[in-house]
């Protein structure tokens, strides 16, 4: 969420102090609200709970994917290779510093099966997030060292080797850049991304990680065999040819985040500064029985973030979803 003004300079120089680090950082692109198939869910409930993109994946990825039915009979390596080409050129690297995977998930679980253990010593992640790469640690048999957030809810990037860069592409500050540049001179350095946030794949599951060759040859080793299925390959291959979907994804999102926040300020509610598709405020009593009264009104926000118990986790939807929790948080603020 709210990250720390920080020069590639100034980080170049807080990875010298050893062990592996993963830098993880989302590229994000999205199509315009009117050309996009909307996501089927539950009739009357507003899904504001997990981080999704309301809009979806793009109509180039939509078609993309049809025209990909007549491949499904055939394993996807060819569809492999397009994407790890496209995402390599992007970023200015090269095909043996890209892995695929079942979305960043599946990169978070490589970094901990591959760089956490006995014989790899500590990993050393934030807190309160990162609970999906303490799980998979946890069952390598790694030491977890938890980081607590600074007092204005920041990683301390002096004390962690693990940055999450999923949401990259929401990002508006001019202050907020990638690391991948970083990659070639740091051994300890991965870069994670997903095609689920502002590319709206979040039910098809494609990502991917940037690191040296060596540090890539090591992942692959505790790699499934394609663990990523041919439409998702299609569908992220032909987002990123669609040159409008991180720009009006991210002014979407921008525009209903800020309709939100506003309506939050005039009731009182303070908000830590975002640069996601989801913001935590403080609702000054505890979360979880307003969780439970949103859901009575067909209203879904996040769960209880148990550092955090008065705040409360929100996706931001669509501005009319957004205008819906706004006057059921109403109501149930006043009972």
């Amino acid at each position: 969420m709210n990250r720390p003004t920080i020069s590639r300079r100034r980080f170049t120089q807080l990875l010298g102090v050893g062990a592996a680090a993963a830098i993880v950082r989302p590229q994000i692109t999205i199509a315009k609200e009117s050309s996009t198939v909307p996501a089927p869910a539950k009739v009357g409930v507003v899904r504001l709970s997990a981080n999704e993109n309301p809009y979806g994946p793009s109509a180039k990825a939509h078609e993309a994917m049809k025209s990909a039915h007549s491949l499904c009979n055939r394993y996807p390596d060819e569809a492999n290779n397009v994407l790890i080409d496209k995402i390599a050129k992007i970023n200015n690297v090269n095909r043996d510093q890209i892995v695929l995977g079942d979305g960043s998930s599946e990169i978070l679980k490589l970094c901990a099966e591959t760089f956490t253990g006995p014989t790899e010593g500590k990993l050393v992640v934030a807190d309160p997030t990162f609970e999906a790469i303490f799980e998979y640690s946890k069952a390598c048999g790694a030491e977890i060292v938890k980081v607590p957030l600074t007092s204005s809810y920041t990683h301390d990037l002096e004390k962690i080797i693990l940055i999450d860069e999923a949401y990259f592409h929401y990002a508006d500050s001019p202050d907020y850049e990638s690391v991948i540049p970083l990659v070639k001179d740091h051994p300890n350095l991965i870069v994670a991304r997903t095609f689920s946030k502002i590319y709206g794949m979040a039910g098809l599951r494609c990502g991917y990680g940037v690191a040296q060759p060596e540090t890539i040859k090591k992942m692959h080793g505790f790699q499934m065999w394609d663990s990523v299925n041919v439409m998702a390959l299609a569908a992220a291959s032909a987002s990123l040819d669609d040159v409008d979907q991180v720009t009006n994804g991210r002014r979407m999102n921008s525009e209903a985040k800020s309709l939100t926040l506003t309506e939050l300020e005039k009731l009182g509610y303070k908000s830590i500064p975002s640069q996601a598709n989801f913001i935590m405020f403080d609702c000054k009593k505890p979360v979880v029985p307003l969780i439970k009264a949103m859901k009575e009104k067909n209203v879904a926000v996040g769960r209880l973030f148990p550092a955090m118990p008065n705040h409360m986790r929100l996706t931001i939807g669509k501005k009319s979803e957004m205008e819906s929790f706004v006057s059921a948080f109403k109501q149930v603020m006043a009972a």
